[in-house]
């Protein structure tokens, strides 16, 4: 026979606090009837013996000490799963919000997925086209990899999210398996409307499943969205043998409701006041995507986070990049130049985009090119940083051709329209045209083959 529980010791924010509880779980979910009508749900954060702590998912509004019941379920978070989610919209924890049906399956999976075993995990190559060539040429993304977007406040993040999701492609032979899960954690309401909106009249709502959490709903669905997201995204890729893109969006926000809750909790902060697990909570979440031996499937992750006052060395980027794969870096001073994307490539980075790229993945001069890209703009700064100090007009000859390969280089290469998807081709094609600028000699990170093979004379007389 279950217990009621008809009394509360204490109410704090989103928690409550129950004493005398036996036989309860960590993570198991609760039932609370307020008022003798009203159901809420809440999930265990913290057992201390007999003192059990919850959060309750609906938020404490109306709950007193002496006007609710809990019953304990037993249970943990599960949410119901089929190929029908596709298409669909739901909440932090997994309930429609788009005014569809309840997913009717006996299969529930339980939101606390684990992390995938590092033994069974498959090395990943394939690559995955974003259409936005800053991403494809030079921070390639691979499918089953990890690769955040590091933004700031105020910067195209949405934009560049909704873009992805709109022009992402694998390989012709398996993109009719391939879907979108798009998880958005404290966004604002214009800010929903906006996603919806754009992948309804762009028709790629079919292939996403959406999980938002809006900034005025409870904070403590903000804990569960991601977990029900890529626990939709394990059973389409594990179970349906798809390929998945998950992307997450904010990751600060997330970390930041983790925040509010452990101070909640009483929990003894660190780095600017976020709980002390906050790395270990994060590898929970990002360790869920991959590929693994024996299944066809794979999960790729795009986490997108905003760095408080733009600080790369902030806990939340600091600690993501400990864990994921490089990272894609927006920069503020190309936003304030009008280039969308404002991609900042020099601290942008894909550590297995050497695996995924070249003949066979996209095309054999994809490494040489990107190679040449990366070494000519950093000189670019070098010169700009010159022309500070003396002047762009005392310039050396060849330091004005890298002053206007690197004008270039963001108006035309980097720069893209947001409703322009470049294929590879395209991008590499645009990577050629723009390099083409400088000189042959000042192009060392390119064989004399692949030179002639893609510049030809036209290449030899503008470099010349």
């Amino acid at each position: 026979m279950k217990k009621e529980y008809l009394f509360l010791d204490k109410i704090e924010g989103p928690l409550i606090m129950l004493s005398g509880i036996e036989g309860v779980s960590y993570g198991e979910i609760i039932d609370i009837i307020v008022d003798g009508s009203e159901k809420r749900s809440g999930k265990v954060v913290k057992i201390d013996k007999d003192v059990v702590i919850a959060q309750v998912f609906e938020g404490t509004s109306g709950i007193s000490t002496r006007n609710s019941s809990v019953h304990f379920t037993g249970n943990p978070l599960q949410i119901p799963l089929s190929r029908e989610v596709l298409g669909r919209v739901f909440d932090g924890v997994g309930r429609p919000i788009d005014g569809g049906p309840v997913i009717y399956t006996k299969e529930h999976y339980n939101v606390n997925g684990n992390p995938i075993n590092p033994v069974s995990r498959e090395y990943p190559r394939n690559f995955v086209q974003t259409g936005i060539s800053a991403i494809d040429c030079l921070t390639t993304l691979i499918r089953g990899q990890k690769l955040p977007i590091f933004s700031g406040n105020g910067l195209p993040h949405n934009e560049l999210a909704a873009q992805i999701v709109k022009q992402a492609r694998i390989s012709a032979d398996v993109q009719e398996n391939f879907a979108i899960i798009f998880a958005a954690m404290g966004v604002k309401h214009d800010d929903a409307d906006y996603f919806k909106k754009t992948f309804e009249q762009s028709g790629a709502l079919e292939r996403v499943v959406m999980f938002i959490n809006l900034a005025d709903d409870p904070v403590v669905e903000r804990l569960s969205l991601p977990r029900c997201a890529l626990t939709a995204a394990e059973y389409l890729a594990f179970e349906k043998d798809m390929h998945i893109l998950v992307i997450l969006t904010d990751i600060t926000s997330y970390c930041e409701a983790l925040r509010e809750i452990s101070s909640a909790r009483e929990e003894v902060p660190s780095r600017k006041g976020y709980p002390g697990y906050l790395y270990s909570d994060l590898a929970t979440l990002y360790e869920r995507a991959g590929m693994m031996k024996g299944r066809k499937g794979s999960i790729t992750l795009l986490p997108i986070l905003t760095m408080p006052s733009d600080d790369i060395t902030h806990p939340v980027p600091d600690l993501t990049g400990y864990i994921t794969e490089g990272q894609v870096v927006l920069s503020r001073d190309l936003f304030q130049k009008n280039i969308y994307p404002p991609i900042n490539v020099l601290p942008s980075l894909s550590r297995l985009m050497k695996d995924g790229i070249g003949e066979g993945y996209t095309r054999d001069d994809h490494d040489e090119i990107a190679n040449q890209l990366f070494s000519s703009y950093s000189r670019v700064q070098e010169v700009r940083a010159l022309a500070q100090i003396i002047g762009e007009e005392d310039l050396s000859e060849m330091d004005q051709r890298y002053m206007e390969f690197g004008r270039k280089f963001e108006n035309t290469f980097l720069s893209q329209q947001f409703n322009e998807n470049r294929d590879i081709e395209q991008t590499l094609d645009k990577a050629w045209e723009t390099i083409s600028i400088l000189p042959l000699d000042e192009l060392d990170r390119l064989k004399p083959e692949t030179i002639g093979k893609y510049l030809g004379e036209s290449g030899k007389s503008e470099g010349s």
